[in-house]
Formats: C-alpha cells, structure tokens, sequence
C-alpha cells in the first residue's frame, strides 16, 4: 500500500469526528432545572434499609413521590432549599429501584433520579464478624504435610531396617566371587 492511501485512511476517522456532533449526553446533567437532586446510601445491615437524601435545590417548595419498585414509600414535600431523608426497606439478598418523582398537580410526575440498591449484607445476627465454617484451609494444609512426612519417614526407617540385610553377602562379596575365574 502507497504512503498516500495510509494517510488518506487514517484520515477518515479524524474528518468522521467532525461531522458528528461535540457532545451527544444520554442524561441531562443535575443542574439541569430539577427542583431537588436525590442521594442513596449504604444499606444498614442492623435495619436492612437504605437512606435517601431528597435536596430542594429552589427557593420553593418542591413536592416529590419516593417509590421502590414502582411502589410508593414516601411522599411530601420539601422546604426551599433544605433536605429530608427518608429510609427504604431492602430485603436482605434482594434489591430495589428506588426512584425519585417530583409531583406537579397540573403537569404528570417527572423522574428527577432512579438508582438500584442490592442488600448484600450477610445473614444472621452477627454482623461485624464472618461465620464459623471449620479450621483455616492453612491449618488443615500444614498438617497434612506434616502427617505425609512422618507417613515417608516411618516408610523410610522400615526399608532402612532391612536392606541390605545381615544374613545375604553383600554387594561388593558377591562382585568379588564374580570376578574370580571358574576352574
């Protein structure tokens, strides 16, 4: 291929990114005109629930609808420029959609924000330590190699006791008569 055809090539997706638009946003971004912003938190493993900071971001009163799971939980609202918080109940293993709506009688409900929150916390009644599931892997590891050794060195002592044995000549008597010429 000729020097010309690789730059002309090379070309292509540097004019392709002047054709295309400078930023195409999949969400507008929170400054966008909503009347409160919403902000979900870890979920407490004591009350398997999930808190939820609804923030007024106007100098007026903003009325939402909080939902998990298109089920509603909370409903209100919000003094100009302050904040609620309101919790919301997550079975433990499962997760939710927790959406925030801003209600406005004359217009329908507007989606200011949506997160999903899992419950991953562990089961039981003891939550800062992990459960009893037997002896460290390590432990169980360093004995079975401690028990192989003994094992081969008890093999070794017995086959040290009878080779070579006492009452046959040994090697070297036995190469001697070998190399003795027969008459």
């Amino acid at each position: 291929m000729r020097i010309g055809a690789r730059l002309a090539l090379a070309a292509v997706p540097l004019s392709m990114t002047l054709l295309l638009p400078a930023a195409a946003w999949a969400w507008p971004d929170s400054g966008s005109g909503d009347p409160f912003t919403m902000t979900t938190y870890k979920v407490s493993c004591r009350s398997s629930t999930v808190r939820v900071t609804l923030r007024n971001q106007t100098r007026q009163l903003a009325r939402f609808d909080l939902r998990a799971d298109s089920s509603s939980v909370a409903t209100g609202s919000i003094p100009a420029r302050k904040a609620i918080t309101r919790h919301v109940k997550v079975r433990s293993g499962s997760s939710v959609e927790i959406e925030a709506y801003s209600v406005d009688p004359p217009r329908a409900d507007t989606l200011i924000d949506s997160t999903r929150v899992r419950n991953d916390c562990p089961w039981g009644h003891h939550h800062d330590r992990l459960p009893f599931t037997g002896p460290p892997v390590d432990l169980m590891a360093k004995l079975a190699t401690a028990g192989g050794l003994v094992l081969t060195g008890g093999i070794v002592w017995w086959y040290g006791s009878l080779w070579p044995r006492s009452g046959r000549p040994s090697l070297d008597d036995h190469l001697v008569r070998l190399s003795r010429p027969r008459h």
